[in-house]
């Protein structure tokens, strides 16, 4: 039982100390101009359907990446040099997949050989590798049964643009992701963090950003 214990409270160590990775591809189109000394801007006024409490939380993160990089807010568009546009969209495509059904599952740890589960069968304790080194039984376990679960995938697009007052385009990053969060506003501000990454870049590039997911936002 000492051993079990121990057991448990690893996995559960293991478990609440993982960090969640947000990963993001994103991709940039740029003409900037690296003589611009001024930048100060506005906010393209969204159609009224869309000016929402929810899209002016996400142009305040905007504008805190945007102060980062020595961007400052007008007040009015006549004292700005830049106009900021900004979109974005959350679709959640539900799949059906198949997982294993076992009454017995006591929770995951990390063995010597990649992931396993740990199972209880009466009169002795087993345990089943995954990973690295997949392990099944078929004469130990008995035949392994499964089930039919909705998993929801949810993909996001963030779109913010910069141009000049008189409508030339500078600067076009789009960031796409597809987790299994639900909540949008938990990873819009990793999402808007990783349009800024590198800011400009390299026009016409894709590349994929990997940001840590803060507790909070978990």
């Amino acid at each position: 039982m000492r051993a079990l214990a121990i057991l448990a409270a690893a996995a559960t160590l293991l478990l609440g100390g993982c960090a969640t990775t947000l990963r993001s591809d994103v991709t940039v189109f740029h003409q900037w101009p690296p003589e611009l000394q001024d930048k100060s801007y506005v906010f393209e006024t969204p159609p009224p359907a869309e000016d929402t409490l929810e899209y002016r939380s996400y142009q305040n993160l905007v504008s805190g990446e945007l102060a980062k990089l020595g961007f400052t807010q007008a007040g009015s568009p006549d004292q700005a040099k830049l106009r900021v546009g900004m979109q974005f969209s959350t679709i959640d495509r539900p799949t059906r997949v198949l997982e294993a059904a076992d009454p017995f599952y006591m929770g995951p740890y990390w063995g010597p050989y990649g992931f396993a589960r740990y199972h209880y069968y009466p009169g002795r304790y087993r345990y089943r590798y995954y990973g690295f080194r997949p392990y099944y039984d078929p004469w130990m376990y008995g035949p392994m049964q499964f089930r039919e679960v909705i998993q929801h995938n949810y993909e996001r697009n963030l779109r913010v643009t910069i141009n000049n007052m008189s409508g030339k385009k500078l600067f076009d990053v789009t960031v796409n992701n597809t987790s299994r969060k639900q909540s949008t506003p938990l990873v819009m501000p990793a999402l808007v963090q990783s349009a800024f990454t590198g800011f400009p870049g390299e026009s016409g590039k894709a590349k994929r950003v990997e940001l840590e997911l803060k507790p909070q936002q978990q």
